[in-house]
């Protein structure tokens, strides 16, 4: 579930999804320890566990529109390297301390509870190159938010250089029987991240001031377009893809056509 600065946290909405859920994933993609402290971050991420029976999964990124806080912005994978390893000592139980150049642990702090696992699968956001590598020393996944792009995770794939983790992509969807309609909805809907993502695809080549190709950056269509665009992206080499908010012209209706119409042209 998306997590981005000012909407709401994604922890509520996912408890209520853990609790109403036996088989499904659930994690927030994805949090950063620029605005929260990996220690709350592993609290988070270990009561959206206990919650789910150990069902839950912890995104991390460096975090977007920082500057519209104040915060720190430098040495972004130094700082999410030494939060994950934060996370992972609090869920195994080291109580050696840890002490990095950004965050520290004291020696013997730990959870004053039991969580349901040892270890929390961890997924890494990101577009960049050096995030990517990271993550392939230390991540189980990789989400490339914002984009619908086969090439992006075949170039993706070559920056984590570790063939055991997997690839996840995620975008704004709108599927609708009317195309066209749906095409225009999504471009309203993502304006706001283009000019986040939109300049980052290296393999668009984008020239300054060129347009940006929707497609890469929205599912948009009837059931059947989406289908295929999400059929490319697998076949690019991706293990999960999703299919972000409003989902149609109105959810309710979006949601609908993807379980009943997309989902079963991907089995």
């Amino acid at each position: 579930m998306f997590h981005d600065l000012l909407f709401q946290p994604a922890i509520y909405p996912l408890l209520l999804i853990a609790r109403a859920t036996e088989r499904v994933r659930v994690g927030p993609a994805a949090l950063n320890p620029s605005t929260l402290h990996p220690v709350e971050i592993a609290g988070q991420a270990a009561a959206l566990d206990l919650a789910s029976g150990g069902r839950a999964y912890l995104g991390l990124v460096a975090g977007a529109w920082l500057d519209r806080l104040g915060l720190e912005m430098s040495a972004p994978v130094e700082r999410l390297r030494e939060a994950a390893e934060i996370v992972r000592r609090l869920f195994a139980g080291d109580v050696s301390g840890f002490r990095g150049s950004h965050f520290t642990l004291t020696p013997g702090a730990r959870f004053e509870y039991e969580p349901a696992r040892p270890r929390m699968p961890l997924m890494i956001g990101t577009w960049k190159p050096r995030m990517a590598a990271l993550a392939g020393e230390i991540a189980d996944e990789v989400k490339i938010g914002g984009s619908a792009n086969p090439d992006m995770v075949r170039r993706m794939r070559e920056w984590i250089g570790n063939d055991d983790v997997g690839i996840v992509v995620g975008a704004v969807t709108v599927v609708d029987e009317d195309g066209d309609a749906a095409r225009d909805r999504a471009a309203r809907e993502v304006e706001m991240y283009l000019d986040v993502v939109g300049g980052l695809d290296p393999t668009l080549e984008l020239k300054p001031g060129g347009t940006v190709p929707l497609d890469r950056f929205v599912f948009a269509g009837t059931p059947d377009e989406v289908a295929a665009h999400a059929a490319r992206l697998f076949e690019a080499g991706a293990k999960r893809v999703e299919f972000g908010t409003p989902q149609g012209l109105t959810t309710s209706e979006g949601v609908r056509l993807l379980c009943d119409r997309v989902v079963p042209l991907l089995r």
